[in-house]
């Protein structure tokens, strides 16, 4: 049996990093779809574990060959996006994939997986405390910062285009709201 797909998207800096890990966590038979980026990669990041980190050049020429389930051009020359193969390989061994993708990703795999797939928004309490979280990770520069605020503002209008929308304003009611809806999910007949 093919497992399903668990897709949690947010405004950087919401969470969703930090739950879907808590999620892998549990014992829910859930493997994490590792995106290609052709970012840089940052001091704590490993190719394979956090991403596959592709040049811009090599981003492009799988594109070319039809090989994302999905992709964007985030920022400008930044791409990120979910290898076709990823995905069947972790459903082919019957396990359920959980994704970490931002938020028109979410809604790309959406549309292709349908019922198939859980979309889960994870929001932040407000954009101020967003900014805030941002600027205690240290890993950007205030002008990085500026544009994923813009970006987040813009990201936010899409919410309602998933199946569920998590706040994450106490992180241990994030993780019980999260680990709820994905067990229902999970358990739900086909």
């Amino acid at each position: 049996m093919q497992g399903k797909l668990i897709i949690f998207s947010a405004p950087s800096g919401a969470g969703k990093t930090t739950i879907v890990r808590h999620l892998l966590s549990r014992n829910l038979n859930l493997e994490f779809s590792i995106s290609a980026t052709s970012r840089g990669k940052r001091h704590n990041e490993i190719n394979g574990r956090d991403y596959y980190f592709l040049s811009a050049e090599e981003f492009k020429c799988k594109i070319d060959n039809n090989e994302f389930l999905e992709w964007e051009e985030v920022y400008q020359g930044t791409f990120y996006g979910t290898l076709k193969s990823e995905v069947e390989r972790i459903r082919s061994n019957g396990k359920n994939v959980i994704f970490d993708v931002d938020v028109v990703g979410g809604c790309n795999i959406k549309k292709y997986y349908g019922d198939d797939s859980l979309a889960v928004f994870v929001q932040p309490p407000s954009v101020e405390e967003l900014q805030k979280r941002l600027l205690s990770r240290s890993t950007d520069t205030p002008e990085v910062i500026e544009k994923r605020i813009q970006k987040a503002e813009y990201e936010l209008t899409f919410a309602g285009q998933f199946d569920r929308i998590i706040v994450n304003e106490h992180l241990d009611k994030a993780f019980e709201d999260a680990e709820k809806c994905v067990h229902e999910f999970l358990n739900k007949a086909k």
